[in-house]
């Protein structure tokens, strides 16, 4: 029997990691298109909104009456996704602390890029602080909603020896940080995620250390953000194809994320290079391991094609038809101000759709899932 896919379309709303850029730009148009892409296909999205954004906007709007503008249009459209079926949960970057208003789409952001590196009560306090404004503000739509799940940012959650304890003690069901396979050591962000002990299936993760599985239930769930290898054909093939887009932009590559692989995407081109594959030694690293071994590749559908996308689905369901499980949680990443054409991933979307083995579900319905146990949880 095949088992069935319960595929979850999340999305990391966000400007840029320095806190650069227009939010109507990188937030605000491509969210409306992509929901209205989702409700073509009768298909409902997750938001991961980035929380301390907001609340510094609203923290200094009183001495810039623009940022109230931008504030107020970020909690009306994200009131009215979710009054449209699509779910919205949490998402964090705490370099916002203490940032600095620079002027428009500017800012110095001083906080630390990983949450793991902040004491436990700033955790905490960062941590409630976001979940109490969701459910404030989204309440008054629906009085049931819950913020039920996390995703740390920049995937910065693992070794903690209390991220996963206060996500629990606060109520939350899941986190999605891990994303097994991928590796960063950058002047910002610091992870290894290369030996991750389960990399496909919810999981009960060691509470100090979410990389590994538990041998017993804990009192939070991991369920991985889905990554798979890809071919160095596939690559070749994606990069050419963004490196002539961004010529027809007549763009310099690295300004804007339609052109450049995904790890220069995220606005300071310097923030997510490892060390070691900068300059002319570091590329001719990065080409070796790109178009000869090929990569492993976080399924964020920002920086995938539609042939990187059938071919993550053909590994999804691969891993889905060997796990021995009946119903099988996955869940996809998208960045949408990495977004300039939604032809590919409407295409995928339509595709999945109309997919017998798939089921599109929100983060809110894959916690339900996990509560009444619906999506089985592995041990160690």
């Amino acid at each position: 029997m095949r088992p069935t896919i319960h595929l979850a379309f999340v999305d990391d709303w966000e400007v840029r990691g320095n806190g650069s850029g227009d939010p109507r730009e990188l937030q605000f148009e491509p969210m409306r298109r992509l929901t209205e892409l989702y409700q073509k296909f009768d298909v409902r999205g997750s938001f991961n909104v980035e929380v301390m954004q907001q609340l510094t906007y609203r923290n200094l709007q009183g001495s810039f009456p623009e940022l109230k503008v931008i504030a107020d249009e970020w909690e009306e459209l994200v009131t009215d996704s979710f009054r449209h079926g699509h779910d919205i949960q949490l998402h964090l970057h705490p370099q916002w602390m203490g940032a600095e208003y620079e002027g428009p789409g500017k800012w110095h952001l001083p906080g630390d890029w990983s949450i793991i590196n902040h004491s436990s009560q700033q955790i905490r306090a960062l941590l409630l602080s976001g979940k109490q404004f969701l459910e404030a503000l989204l309440r008054k739509v629906d009085p049931s909603y819950s913020c039920v799940s996390f995703r740390a940012g920049s995937w910065c959650a693992a070794p903690s020896d209390s991220l996963f304890l206060i996500l629990a003690e606060l109520g939350f069901v899941f986190d999605m940080s891990i994303v097994a396979g991928i590796r960063y050591d950058t002047p910002r962000v610091k992870l290894d995620y290369t030996q991750c002990e389960e990399a496909f299936a919810p999981y009960y993760p060691q509470m100090d250390d979410a990389r590994r599985v538990s041998r017993t239930p804990e009192a939070m769930v991991c369920v991985p953000t889905n990554s798979f290898r890809v071919s160095r054909g596939t690559l070749l093939q994606r990069d050419v194809a963004k490196a002539h887009g961004a010529l027809r932009r007549k763009i310099k590559p690295g300004n804007e994320a339609g052109g450049v692989p995904p790890e220069l995407s995220r606005g300071v081109t310097g923030d997510w290079i490892n060390r070691g594959d900068s300059g002319a030694v570091g590329f001719a690293r990065r080409v070796v391991r790109r178009y000869l071994r090929g990569e492993t590749y976080i399924s964020d559908l920002s920086n995938l094609n539609y042939p990187m996308m059938r071919r993550m689905m053909d590994n999804i369901r691969e891993r889905a038809a060997g796990s021995g499980l009946e119903h099988v949680a996955v869940i996809l990443e998208n960045h949408t101000k990495d977004m300039r054409d939604f032809s590919d991933i409407e295409r995928f979307v339509a595709e999945v759709a109309h997919s017998a083995d798939v089921q599109t579900v929100t983060l809110t319905e894959i916690a339900n899932g996990l509560r009444n146990g619906s999506f089985r949880v592995r041990t160690a």
